[in-house]
């Protein structure tokens, strides 16, 4: 395990990003890219396929966000709702790093809620769940920020989720290059109050969160 190509590229990123993971979580989030790995050859959950890829463009590209989620939760336990999830991500990932953190992973496709649910037991993660379901259907409790990643149009988001956020609850959308002509659509009763550029170890490409909550 210790000559994984992937592991000194997860770690090196890790360090980047100042966020601190050990040996077992280590283990833990390369546990979940075997996985996916394995599933991808019967599901095709994710379109990429080289393990060097997986780790930057999957587990970097996910836990680049978390210092900007720990800033804004500062050390609070907080319950997550990921839509559109697809494979877990970034559901999983942060389930993994923040085991105080309730997060639930929905998505509308059965086989990856599937292999969200094979993930949550498999690497006996107590503090993630998985449902099939389309979100504006799902009944839950309220939750205190809503993820999303390549889900939909900031507009449709918001109005898919409003009903699934508690009082003073937000959205928190990952982007590409920062969407203006999706801002400028936004209902009047949605605002932007914080747009935060994201750079991904080892990926030259734009990324950025979009901050939202409800007027």
């Amino acid at each position: 395990m210790s000559n994984d190509p992937r592991r000194a590229a997860l770690r090196c990123g890790l360090e980047a990003l100042s966020l601190l993971a050990d040996d077992v979580l280590l283990d833990r989030l390369l546990a979940y890219l075997d996985l996916l790995q394995k599933w991808n050859r019967a599901y095709n959950l994710s379109a990429v396929r080289d393990p060097q890829q997986m780790v930057r463009q999957h587990l970097l590209d996910c836990l680049a966000a978390l210092p900007a989620l720990d800033r804004h939760l500062q050390g609070r336990e907080a319950r997550i709702l990921d839509v559109g999830s697809g494979a877990g991500l970034p559901g999983v990932v942060w389930a993994l790093m923040r085991p105080n953190w309730a997060v639930c992973c929905v998505d509308a496709v059965a086989k990856k809620a599937s292999f969200v649910r094979q993930v949550v037991g498999e690497l006996a993660l107590r503090n993630l769940q998985s449902e099939h379901a389309r979100v504006e259907q799902l009944r839950l409790p309220l939750v205190d920020l809503v993820v999303s990643r390549a889900f939909a149009s900031l507009a449709d988001f918001t109005a898919l989720t409003r009903q699934h956020l508690s009082p003073g609850g937000c959205w928190l959308a990952m982007k590409g290059k920062v969407p203006d002509d999706e801002i400028a659509a936004l209902p009047a009763d949605v605002s932007v109050f914080h747009v935060e550029p994201l750079q991904v170890p080892g990926l030259d490409a734009q990324r950025c969160l979009i901050w939202l909550r409800p007027n």
